[in-house]
């Protein structure tokens, strides 16, 4: 089979590996379809890391997938060959303290796609994934769909980490593909005001026309004042999307006292800083997002059933003959990309 894998910084080759056997009963093996390129894999790509998570050359990235399975182990009941599924890239050993807490995202034994140390990614014609991992896509749903409820369940997990309540008003910073994930889930919660940020207008435009009721541009505007002036009692929730120290610094300037700052963007940098004044007398709550937990299939569901939707997401799609095309189009913002999808 062929599989995609990063060979240096910023370089990527198609190289031939050998279908995967199941090893376990409970295993599947998955003919890839569709895979969304992530933020996170742009980090590998262009830095050959996030944090401790160093790449170890060659390695497969890939973690948003979706395909039909091609075979299955003895025990495995949830679904069989010919099925279209999404894939959970997340696989939790079920057995630890966080996995009996309920606290499957922060496995103490956790492999996850696509993360260095971890488990290979999904940019590969072929991958094998446990049972648990898999999830059968509605009649109504394409692969397009089960790979970006990836991103999208990030979302779904966060707003109700959140708290999320009935006419909320929210600040959204950064209006990339996460950031829209967070949208698309609160308006579905029934927020009243959602303001979106973004450095991109053209992300902006999408964020409009998906549903933010305001989009500003802080390399354009002054997007505190602009967002107080219209909102003098300050935002419930502001999540940070971004990665960025500004927005963070913006964020405790529009949450009111006793709001919750939501942190999910994955930084380039080792170390957030807060203005511990202002931090400290509005009392903010801060909330860290460790993707996505057990959100899947709700997610899958709301997509359904209409409450979510996300079709403008993707932007652009292309064919596994051109990933290296994709992953500088989403490294270099270029074309207007919002999110790019891989088409086996």
């Amino acid at each position: 089979m062929k599989s995609m894998v990063l060979t240096g910084i910023r370089k990527l080759s198609i190289i031939e590996k050998p279908v995967p056997e199941l090893q376990h009963d409970n295993e599947v093996l998955i003919r890839m379809q569709s895979v969304g390129i992530c933020g996170s894999d742009i980090h590998y790509y262009t830095h050959g890391k996030i944090g401790s998570q160093v790449v170890q050359y060659p390695f497969t990235v890939g973690h948003e997938g979706a395909g039909i399975v091609e075979k299955v182990g003895r025990s495995v009941t949830r679904v069989k060959p010919g099925d279209k599924i999404a894939v959970d890239p997340a696989m939790p050993c079920f057995q630890c303290a966080q996995c009996q807490a309920g606290r499957f995202h922060t496995c103490l034994n956790l492999k996850f796609l696509g993360c260095p140390g971890q488990a290979e990614g999904c940019l590969s014609e072929f991958i094998v994934m446990p049972e648990m991992s898999c999830f059968p896509l509605p009649a109504n749903l394409t692969t397009d769909h089960g790979a970006l409820s990836e991103p999208l369940a990030i979302g779904v997990y966060a707003t109700r980490l959140a708290g999320l309540t009935k006419n909320a008003k929210l600040g959204i910073l950064g209006s990339g593909p996460i950031g829209i994930s967070v949208l698309l889930p609160a308006l579905a919660a029934g927020a009243s005001r959602i303001y979106v940020t973004d450095k991109i207008d053209a992300r902006l435009s999408v964020a409009a026309a998906m549903g933010a009721h305001w989009t500003g541009n802080p390399n354009s505007s002054d997007i505190v004042k602009n967002i107080l002036s219209a909102e003098p009692g300050q935002l419930d929730f502001v999540f940070e999307c971004c990665g960025q120290q500004e927005a963070v610094d913006q964020a405790i300037q529009l949450l009111k006292p006793g709001g919750r700052l939501m942190m999910i963007g994955i930084p380039s940098f080792a170390r957030w800083s807060f203005e511990a004044d202002l931090l400290r007398r509005k009392e903010i709550d801060i909330q860290h997002v460790r993707r996505q937990n057990e959100s899947v299939k709700d997610t899958l569901d709301m997509i359904a059933d209409g409450r979510l939707k996300p079709d403008r997401m993707q932007t652009h799609t292309l064919p596994f003959s051109k990933v290296k095309e994709g992953f500088e189009m989403v490294a270099n913002y270029a074309d207007g990309v919002m999110k790019a999808m891989i088409r086996f």
